[in-house]
């Protein structure tokens, strides 16, 4: 187990293994229902680590993992679809997560992440006591893997007849990033860019990803059974976002019965990144400052 200076207190790192596939998980410790954060495509826990730092310094307990095939996680299955291995990992971190403090959880996501969120909220054997799900892949199609794939400096990677070096490769990638996870490329930090960057070296990583979204997009087409939801739910959106359309979004006002949904001006795609003081604000307010129609 290692720590990271987060804040005032400590992001605890440490191995684990969730729906049989090792990962590793970042927790700071607190009190108050603690959370679940996932992330999204191709990112890691690392994505939580300013909103982590809030969180401890609000004394509220948080876990954020690496889901299977990212971050510091092993590699996906190959045989059965994609979905199912993360929701399993999802649910193992729920049930450990609410037995260690002896409550239920909230669970958060960002795109991919919140996405299970939801998924994980459909499940009455799980102690999910509401969900914040930043806007979330599966309400419509999924944009943000179109928009990744047809970004030219990307294509100018693959179509290289030489090697390329792990910094260009991780410059290139950094640029991707910043001009499409955020509200202008200017609001990416040099540590945000770094971190997303360090599990994305080399060409074939970048493939590798790029196949797993391919393999992913059917799985997206219709990934939810609203009307199981009845926790509370509340739907965040970066006013900016150019990855994810808030399309679909009045569905799910009109069927889950304790819904909302917040709109951050001037934000984009990842407001865990971008605005983690704001972000994490509204998490220690849900559920209870929001009036569910």
């Amino acid at each position: 187990m290692t720590s990271t200076r987060a804040g005032t207190d400590l992001i605890l790192s440490e191995s684990t293994v969730l729906g049989g596939i090792g990962t590793r998980r970042l927790s700071v410790e607190g009190g108050g229902t603690p959370l679940l954060l996932i992330h999204g495509f191709a990112d890691s826990a690392d994505t939580w680590a300013p909103l982590l730092g809030e969180l401890a310094d609000a004394g509220r307990a948080a876990t954020a993992i690496d889901l299977a095939g990212f971050g510091a996680s092993e590699a996906l299955r190959r045989e059965g679809g994609l979905l199912p291995q993360w929701d399993a990992m999802v649910a193992e971190a729920i049930a450990e997560l609410s037995e260690a403090h002896g409550s239920p959880v909230y669970v958060a996501g960002n795109s991919l992440g919140g996405c299970l969120a939801m998924r994980a909220a459909e499940s009455d054997a799980l102690p999910v006591a509401g969900i914040v799900p930043i806007a979330p892949a599966g309400l419509d199609m999924a944009r943000w893997f179109g928009a990744i794939e047809g970004e030219r400096l990307l294509k100018l990677l693959q179509l290289s007849p030489v090697p390329i070096p792990e910094i260009i490769v991780r410059e290139v990638v950094g640029r991707v990033y910043s001009n499409l996870a955020f509200s202008s490329p200017g609001r990416a930090s040099a540590e945000a860019v770094a971190s997303f960057t360090s599990h994305i070296a080399s060409v074939d990583r970048g493939q590798e990803i790029l196949a797993t979204g391919r393999r992913l997009l059917p799985e997206l087409r219709s990934p939810f059974r609203l009307e199981r939801i009845s926790c509370p739910l509340l739907l965040i959106w970066g006013e900016r976002d150019r990855m994810v359309f808030t399309t679909g979004v009045e569905r799910v006002l009109r069927t889950v019965p304790y819904s909302d949904v917040e709109i951050i001006p001037g934000c984009g795609h990842c407001p865990q990144v971008e605005v983690p003081e704001q972000l994490v604000q509204m998490l220690l307010d849900f559920p209870h400052a929001y009036e569910h129609p």
